[in-house]
């Protein structure tokens, strides 16, 4: 119950595309299927700590949506690029925020839902396919944590369906660049 892989383009709002992604698979799995506005997040969330195309973090994004609400994408469309906020709130509404921490609460909780994750991806510009574990920890990215086996961690990420295997990568499982350092977040 994954949303289709989008694509941030220059601007530095991978927070927004993984917040997005978790609450997108979390009104899928109630059972109705909606596609966020990862713009309103960057244009609005700033009081939050969040810096709009200059960074941000998931659960920053989803306490922003805890008090607002949020629109749709199609509402506030994305620009990939910060402006001035439209529009503050929306009907897509959470109540909370939850959190694991570590790779054995990452795995944990996963078994129930997509998890909002960091890591470094400071070398996966090249990746294209296969397990990936040529990264360092310095947390530098935020992505969607949706699977994990016996071996890998498979992540959604926000560059398109052109890069990696259709927008996703696999991670060597473990704490590979840095997945385990930060609490994963996802909204209830």
């Amino acid at each position: 119950m994954v949303s289709p892989v989008k694509n941030q383009g220059s601007c530095g709002s991978c927070w927004a595309f993984s917040a997005t992604g978790a609450m997108e698979s979390f009104s899928y799995q109630k059972g109705s299927k909606v596609s966020l506005s990862e713009q309103q997040l960057v244009d609005c969330s700033g009081s939050f700590g969040n810096q709009g195309c200059n960074g941000g973090w998931p659960h920053y994004a989803l306490n922003y949506v805890k008090s607002n609400g949020l629109s749709s994408e199609s509402e506030y469309p994305y620009a990939g690029k910060t402006q001035a906020c439209k529009k503050t709130g929306g009907s897509f509404k959470i109540s909370s925020v939850s959190s694991a921490t570590g790779c054995t609460g990452l795995q944990n909780a996963l078994s129930s839902r997509v998890i909002s994750v960091a890591v470094d991806a400071t070398n996966w510009s090249k990746y294209s396919s296969g397990i990936f574990n040529n990264c360092a920890a310095s947390l530098n990215h935020a992505v969607l944590l949706v699977g994990v086996s016996g071996t890998y961690w498979k992540i959604k990420n926000s560059w398109g369906t052109s890069w990696g295997e259709s927008g996703y990568i696999r991670l060597t499982l473990g704490n590979t660049c840095g997945l385990c350092n930060h609490e994963g977040v996802w909204p209830l």
